[in-house]
C-alpha cells in the first residue's frame, strides 16, 4: 500500500478556509494526484484540509471520507522565543540542547515536557493503528503484520503538526527530533510505501517527504507558512 500524506494548501486561518494562492495549489495538487493514481480520499474535518481535498475529489469523482483524529493536534503549546508556540514550533536549537544524547539510558518519553504529550501521542498511535488495520496491516512492535494484501494508493489530506507526529509513529522515530528537524510546506506530499520483504510483513518506508512538485509544474511559488526559520 501506498499512503499520500498531504498538507492543506496555504491556510487563511483566520477565515477557517484556505487563501486564493491555496486555491491554486489544490488544483495543482488535484491534476498532480489525478496522474500519479489514487484509489481511497481521506480528509481531516478542518475546513482547510477540506478545501484542500475538495478539488482532487470532484476532479477524480470519488467520495472522501472524513476521519475526525487527522485534525491538527491541540496540544500543549511551548515557551520558546519569548511566546508561546505550538511544540512542532520550539527551535531545534532548543529541542537538540536539552536532548539526552549523552545518557544512553535515558528515555525521553519521561522528561519534560515531551512526558507531558505522551497520553495524546498514544491516542494518535492507536487511532492510526486501527485506521491501518482497516488496511490489511496489523501493528505488533514496530512493524506491521500483513492480514490482507493491499495494493491501493491513499490519499490522507491533513496538516502539519499531525503529519509529522504521524511520520513520528510510523516511521519509529521520536516525535520531538520530527517535529525540529522536518518541514511539510502546504500542499506538500509525502509519500510513505508500506515494503512488504516477506509474506508476513510489512514496514512503512518513507520514499518522499514533502514534495512540492505539482507547484512546480505548475509555476507557483511554494508557500513559507508554517515555517519560523531564516527561509521564511
Amino acid at each position: 500500500m501506498k499512503l499520500y500524506l498531504i498538507r492543506h494548501a496555504d491556510p487563511d486561518y483566520a477565515n477557517d478556509t484556505i487563501t486564493d494562492a491555496g486555491h491554486l495549489e489544490a488544483k495543482a495538487l488535484a491534476r498532480f494526484l489525478q496522474s500519479a493514481g489514487v484509489d481511497r480520499l481521506y480528509c481531516s474535518p478542518v475546513n482547510r484540509a477540506v478545501h484542500t481535498m475538495r478539488y482532487t475529489a470532484e476532479l477524480l469523482g470519488m467520495e472522501p471520507v472524513i476521519e475526525p483524529w487527522t485534525r491538527e493536534l491541540d496540544w500543549p503549546k511551548q515557551q520558546a522565543d519569548g511566546r508561546m508556540v505550538a511544540p512542532w514550533d520550539v527551535p531545534g536549537e532548543s529541542v537538540r540542547a536539552s536532548w539526552p544524547f549523552a545518557d544512553a539510558g535515558a528515555a525521553w518519553q519521561q522528561r519534560a515536557p515531551y512526558r507531558d504529550f505522551m497520553p495524546l501521542f498514544e491516542s494518535l498511535q492507536a487511532n492510526s493503528d486501527a485506521f491501518l488495520k482497516r488496511h490489511g496491516y496489523v501493528r505488533e512492535g514496530g512493524r506491521y503484520r500483513i492480514e490482507a494484501r493491499n495494493r491501493e494508493a491513499i490519499a490522507v489530506f491533513c496538516h502539519l503538526g499531525f503529519g509529522l507526529t504521524w511520520l513520528s509513529h510510523l516511521l519509529g522515530l521520536p516525535f520531538p527530533l520530527v517535529w525540529s528537524s522536518f518541514w511539510l510546506a502546504p500542499s506538500s506530499v509525502t509519500t510513505v510505501l508500506f515494503e512488504e520483504r516477506s509474506e508476513t510483513w510489512a514496514v512503512p518506508r518513507c520514499l518522499g517527504l514533502g514534495s512540492v512538485t505539482h507547484l512546480h509544474q505548475a509555476g507557483l511559488p511554494v508557500s513559507r507558512m508554517g515555517l519560523h526559520a531564516n527561509d521564511s
